[in-house]
């Protein structure tokens, strides 16, 4: 039987290929359309056949591309808020450089910053992490501290600077973000910025001695090992608390090859 025909009640149905594309290409128009109104308490249903075809472009490049343009113009529009955040699920995971505009003007909105921002921290693009980069100045109060998160996963060594500016922030969250960010990071600069930092409080001081700690680890992962004892030494100092001596020790038993 060819691979075109289907057995249906004891006869033989052909499959024409080109009528079943269209079906397909139909349903994803009207799937599109009902995005624009997308709202609270529609059938999550109803947008399969976007979900379809996401999954269908990837590998894709060219097909992965068109789609993605035609979710990011929607950006644009006033499609209501859930809409929008499933469009930025969707970029997370197709989205390019093309889509980058249409992102990071939503890192000022309230309501989608969050989306926003996730799904530039998702795209590999270094157009990507440059607009959460270039936001930094830009924004204030939790996207701001949502961007410096995401430039510390991203390991941005470009926004070392910036951070570094933000450690004598007057407000102690902001302050905590860019130290943990440092840490995250990771390179020998950022570790420097770090020992830098002379922390005002108890709480400023718990954030660095963790933040060293992961610097030492990823710096450890990198195969910078003088950098990451030189590190793992200075936290088993007796002032500091016990969990981090001990945490510091079982590095430096990792650099000397230990188990």
């Amino acid at each position: 039987m060819n691979k075109n025909t289907v057995a249906l009640a004891g006869a033989s149905v052909s499959v024409n290929p080109s009528s079943r594309a269209a079906d397909q290409e139909a349903a994803l128009d009207r799937a599109f359309e009902i995005l624009k109104s997308y709202d609270y308490g529609a059938s999550r249903g109803i947008l399969m056949p976007i979900d379809e075809a996401v999954r269908a472009s990837l590998g894709n490049a060219a097909a992965q591309g068109q789609l993605a343009d035609r979710l990011a113009v929607l950006l644009g529009t006033h499609a209501p808020v859930p809409a929008k955040e499933y469009i930025c699920l969707k970029l997370s995971l197709i989205g390019s450089s093309r889509s980058v505009p249409a992102l990071a003007a939503l890192l000022v909105d309230s309501d989608l910053a969050y989306s926003a921002r996730n799904a530039l921290e998702s795209m590999p693009c270094p157009e990507a992490v440059a607009a959460l980069r270039d936001a930094l100045s830009r924004l204030s109060g939790l996207p701001r501290l949502g961007v410096i998160q995401s430039l510390g996963s991203r390991r941005d060594t470009q926004c070392i600077s910036a951070l570094t500016a933000l450690l004598s922030d007057a407000d102690p969250q902001v302050v905590h973000a860019a130290v943990a960010a440092l840490g995250d990071i990771g390179t020998p600069e950022s570790a420097r910025r770090l020992r830098e930092f002379d922390p005002k409080t108890p709480a400023s001081r718990s954030v660095l001695d963790d933040a060293c700690l992961v610097c030492a680890e990823q710096l450890l992962n990198k195969g910078k090992n003088a950098e990451a004892e030189e590190i793992y030494h200075a936290m088993t100092d007796p002032s500091k608390p016990k969990l981090v001596q001990l945490a510091a020790r079982l590095g430096l038993d990792r650099v000397a090859g230990k188990d």
